[in-house]
């Protein structure tokens, strides 16, 4: 045996093609378990009996939409002796497998987003919680009860052994207990999202959060411990089973041992993300990662892997970057690190870091304890004295940007690598369709993407770039520049006062700058919304100051639906600008403002109830020779297209591919036409009827002349993407 806190690596698994979201234990066969991926399917995994120590697939599940991003078991019945299979995804399903197919023997529908947690419990009963905010029970197929009450979504879940107890832990900092459907109680503590829950017995168990922490709780309602270690993220615990020990892992690229409410071990993984973790009836450790791979470690020496492999993954793992934005190691000047001579002297505790200068580089080095050496854990990237040429290494490619972005509140952060030669709006796109995303965040993550490699990127960035949907926030400036040399030649009865100048650029200041104190007041948000009725000859930089206003989500509340009439009023106000006879300056101001409205909630319930109307009216504008109005309409159409992915209104999606296939009989600009491609794809994506109504009306042969289109590239990839969903 080795020594008690010395995990070593077992075995590498491949055989998923994207990140491992979840794993289970199983009941049969013995030693077996199971995993889940983005790549959307499930697999059974089986030890190997030759001496290679590894495992092998012997089960592949496949049935859901979306990728799949939880599992559970369910234990063996008379009727499955063998226990059944649950898994939960991105397409609100869950699917119940068995061993002996890969199709599901039936899938329980009635969550309204992501399943992203599950666990079972005696006699069959299942619990589910969701991003939709709730938690479900379920029996025989059917839903029991619904559990309410959480604000956020259900990010964990576990049934407890006895007493009918369930727990749900949520994004919205808290965990609550249930019995017989209602919440006994609900225990705050933690700072941030809950990620995780495993059981320790009856009356105790184990959370853990994004806020870094761990805690153990009394089922009372009494935390009784708080464990500290983690330095990012923590998304999984797993419990051995004297119910005192325990793993975890997390955004910190790290798997944690913790003996006797310690942590004695830090295994480092060559991948950002661990997301889950689970323990085998050995008592061996399987861990699942952003990089597709599952590995195992072991403390039993006859389980380590082979010398020859444990230094390809020392190799490996040394090979990394590390962002120090992301764990533990601070900022970072060169000129105060020591040498390599550093090394000479032991660390003090398990997992401590040190960093030294070697030439050029930073190198990373965690202590082990049971090596009794330092191991070299990666290169630091992005130090404040650094040099940004250096490429990033990310799941086995080089890049130079290697971004993390957080998308959903409470949600996983995810992944985004950038090269200065690839175009950003086509990396977005790739982005979001890899992750299961919503189309509709297209411009926020392009921009994100443009405003974090100034200077770097190759070529002019797209005329939208810095704003999070249309137009440029740059403008604000000059905007009211504008707006005091028309006000001096206004008619009488609309000139404004220098009290109003100035209330309508502090509006300018706080829904611009993010570091602005104030918000925006009900005064200034009703003189905007006055003014914005100028002579149509001057009101365009009061449509400037506008269109970026609806940005902010204290404007966006009051102009798209703080009162009932509100956003109704300000719907017809622009539609009436964007007459074909009105001025392109104010037809494309208005159209900018509406795709700025989708920003927020309420603007986005707005325009979805106006939906007819609006797009009727921005159809009208097809035949415009204007570039940038061409481009606000596209927006316009692929807002509208990401809002409606996944939903089930044909009648909506019908007008969407009719305005985007008119719109592209006349669009000569290639932003525009990358848009209203990107919108048509995100419209028939996994929809069969919408699928059938674009060849209907004739777009395959419509947008075939695009694939040849090399200058932007995106052009050309993107329609081929169309044209593929579309066959």
């Amino acid at each position: 045996m080795a020594s008690p806190n010395s995990y070593k690596l077992s075995c590498s698994i491949p055989g998923h093609e994207m990140d491992v979201r979840g794993l289970s234990a199983a009941f049969f066969p013995d030693g077996a378990f199971v995993s889940v991926s983005r790549d959307r399917t499930g697999r059974v995994w089986v030890p190997n009996s030759s001496p290679d120590r590894g495992f092998t697939e012997m089960h592949c599940m496949t049935g859901h939409q979306n990728f799949v991003s939880c599992v559970c078991i369910i234990a063996p019945s008379d009727t499955y002796p063998r226990g059944l299979i649950a898994t939960g995804g991105n397409d609100h399903n869950i699917c119940v497998f068995t061993l002996d197919q890969p199709q599901p023997l039936f899938t329980l529908k009635g969550h309204k987003n992501t399943v992203c947690t599950l666990s079972s419990g005696k006699f069959g009963t299942l619990l589910s919680g969701s991003w939709d905010t709730t938690a479900k029970v379920w029996l025989n197929e059917k839903c029991m009860m619904t559990l309410q009450g959480h604000t956020a979504a259900v990010w964990a879940v576990v049934i407890l052994p006895e007493q009918g107890l369930m727990l749900s832990g949520s994004a919205d900092k808290t965990i609550k207990l249930w019995k017989a459907g209602h919440c006994e109680k609900t225990f705050t503590g933690h700072e941030d999202c809950v990620r995780g829950l495993a059981v320790v017995s009856d009356l105790e168990f184990f959370s853990c959060s994004n806020d870094t922490s761990i805690r153990r709780w009394l089922v009372t309602g009494e935390c009784v411990q708080v464990y500290y270690s983690h330095t990012n993220y923590i998304y999984s615990l797993a419990v051995f089973p004297n119910g005192q020990d325990f793993v975890s892992t997390g955004e910190d690229r790290t798997l944690r041992i913790w003996k006797q409410g310690e942590c004695q071990q830090t295994i480092r993984l060559p991948a950002q993300s661990v997301w889950c973790c689970c323990i085998l009836p050995n008592g061996d450790i399987a861990v699942g990662a952003s990089d597709g791979l599952i590995r195992v470690f072991t403390e039993v020496e006859d389980r380590m892997a082979s010398p020859q492999d444990l230094q390809a993954f020392e190799d490996e793992l040394s090979k990394t970057t590390i962002d120090p934005k992301t764990g533990d190691l601070g900022d970072i000047k060169m000129e105060d690190l020591p040498g390599r001579d550093h090394l000479d002297e032991p660390g003090n505790r398990e997992g401590q870091t040190r960093l030294i200068k070697e030439g050029q580089k930073v190198e990373a080095y965690q202590w082990s304890v049971a090596d009794s050496r330092w191991m070299k854990i990666g290169d630091v990237v992005g130090g404040s004295n650094q040099q940004t040429s250096k490429k990033v290494n990310y799941e086995g490619k080089e890049y130079d940007f290697v971004f993390t972005i957080d998308i959903n509140e409470g949600g996983p952060s995810m992944k985004l690598p950038y090269n200065v030669t690839d175009d950003p709006w086509l990396t977005a796109h790739n982005f979001l369709q890899k992750n299961e995303l919503s189309p509709m965040f297209l411009d926020q993550v392009a921009n994100f993407i443009i405003e974090n490699t100034k200077g770097h990127t190759l070529g002019a960035a797209p005329p939208s770039a810095a704003d999070p949907f249309t137009g440029k926030a740059t403008g604000s400036t000059s905007a009211i520049a504008k707006l005091r040399e028309l006000n001096g030649g206004a008619p009488g009865e609309y000139r404004l006062s220098e009290g109003v100048l100035g209330s309508l650029e502090k509006l300018l200041v706080s829904v611009c700058d993010p570091c602005a104190s104030e918000q925006p007041t009900t005064e200034q948000i009703s003189l905007l919304w006055k003014t914005s009725h100028w002579p149509e000859d001057i009101v365009f930089p009061v449509l400037d100051i506008l269109r970026l206003a609806v940005r902010h989500p204290q404007v966006n509340e009051s102009l798209c639906g703080g009162d009932a009439d509100n956003g109704v009023a300000l719907c017809n106000h622009l539609l009436s600008l964007m007459k074909p006879q009105a001025r392109p300056a104010n037809q494309m101001l208005a159209l900018r403002t509406l795709c700025n409205c989708f920003s927020g909630w309420r603007g986005r319930a707005l325009l979805l109830a106006q939906r007819e109307a609006v797009l009727s009216h921005a159809a009208d504008l097809c035949s415009v020779c204007n570039k940038n109005i061409h481009i606000a309409l596209a927006t316009l159409v692929l807002n509208y297209a990401g809002s409606l992915h996944g939903q089930p209104d044909l009648e909506a999606k019908a007008q969407c591919l009719s305005v985007a296939s008119a719109a592209l009989e006349s669009v000569q600009d290639k932003e525009a036409v990358f848009r209203l491609l990107v919108a048509l794809g995100t419209t028939v994506a996994s929809d069969q009827t919408a699928q059938d109504l674009a060849k209907s009306l004739g777009v395959t042969s419509q947008i075939a002349k695009y694939t040849s289109v090399t200058d932007p590239a995106k052009v050309g990839e993107c329609c081929q993407l169309v044209l593929k969903e579309l066959q």
